[in-house]
C-alpha cells in the first residue's frame, strides 16, 4: 500500500507577484521590490468552509484579510439581534476595516463557500506603511473604496425600488466579474436568495418573484444560481445608466 507524502504548506503559498489578482488587491500599483516586502508579512491561513466564521463581531482586531478563492459575506447585528448583511467579498477584495475604529469588529465574517483569504496581521502592517509607499497608498485607496461602498448600500436599500435594486446588484456582480476577466454576463450566485433578499432590504418572496419577472421579460435566464444576462443594456436604463454604461 502507498502512503501519502506530507505536503509543506508553505510550499504551496502564493507570492503577490505571481497571483493573478494582485491589480484588485493589496499589490495594486507597487513594483517588484514593494512586493517583495509586502510578501514577507502575508500569511496564508487554512481554508475556511462553508459558514465558518473568519472572525466574528467584538473579537480583537488583529489583521487585514484579502479573499483568494470562495466568497465571505459580512453581517452587521442590530441591538435586537436582527442580522443585516452589508457585503459580499469575492476574490481579490477585502475586509476587516470594520476594526479600525475601536480595535475589535463590529461585524461578523461569514465563509458562504469554502474560501481561502490572505492575512495580513496589523502590526506588520503598520511597520510595513513607514518603509513602503506603495503600500501607503493603497491603505488610502482601500479606505476610499469601503466608504464608496458604503454610500451605495445606503442608495440601494434608501432610494431605489424593488426592481431597480436588483437590477443593480445584478449589475454590480457583472462588473466585479468582469474586473477579474470572468464572464460579465453568466456567472453562478455564491450567496443563496435568503442572503440577497437579506442584503437588498426584501423579503425572498419578492426576490423570486422579481428573479421570474425579469427572466419573463428575457433580462435574465435563470439556472437554479446560475444566472446568464440576456439584455445588460436592460439592467443599466432600469438603474438610470445609459445605454453605454457610462
Amino acid at each position: 500500500m502507498s502512503t501519502l507524502k506530507r505536503i509543506d504548506v508553505n510550499h504551496l503559498k502564493v507570492r503577490c507577484l505571481d497571483c493573478n489578482l494582485r491589480e484588485l488587491c493589496f499589490p495594486h500599483g507597487m513594483d517588484e521590490d514593494e512586493l517583495t516586502n509586502l510578501d514577507a508579512v502575508v500569511d496564508q491561513p487554512k481554508p475556511i468552509h462553508k459558514n465558518d466564521f473568519l472572525y466574528r463581531d467584538g473579537d480583537e482586531t488583529v489583521a487585514l484579510y484579502a479573499v483568494r478563492s470562495g466568497c465571505v459575506k459580512t453581517m452587521a447585528e442590530s441591538p435586537n439581534g436582527e442580522e443585516q448583511i452589508v457585503g459580499f467579498h469575492m476574490p481579490g477584495e477585502l475586509l476587516g476595516l470594520d476594526g479600525f475604529g475601536e480595535g475589535v469588529h463590529t461585524c461578523n465574517a461569514v465563509a458562504l463557500e469554502t474560501s481561502s483569504v490572505c492575512e495580513l496581521p496589523l502590526d506588520k502592517l503598520e511597520v510595513l506603511c513607514h518603509s513602503v509607499p506603495g503600500l501607503q497608498k493603497q491603505m488610502r485607496r482601500i479606505m476610499g473604496k469601503e466608504v464608496s461602498s458604503d454610500h451605495r448600500l445606503l442608495l440601494l436599500l434608501g432610494k431605489m425600488t424593488s426592481e431597480e435594486r436588483l437590477a443593480s446588484f445584478l449589475l454590480s456582480l457583472s462588473g466585479r466579474m468582469l474586473e477579474r476577466h470572468w464572464k460579465e454576463d453568466e456567472f453562478n450566485l455564491m450567496m443563496p436568495r435568503q442572503d440577497i433578499a437579506n442584503y437588498l432590504g426584501m423579503a425572498v418572496e419578492t426576490v423570486s418573484r422579481l428573479f421570474a419577472s425579469f427572466q419573463n421579460d428575457r433580462i435574465i435566464e435563470v439556472n437554479r444560481r446560475h444566472i446568464t444576462i440576456l439584455d445588460m443594456d436592460r439592467l443599466k436604463i432600469m438603474v438610470g445608466e445609459c445605454e453605454s454604461g457610462k
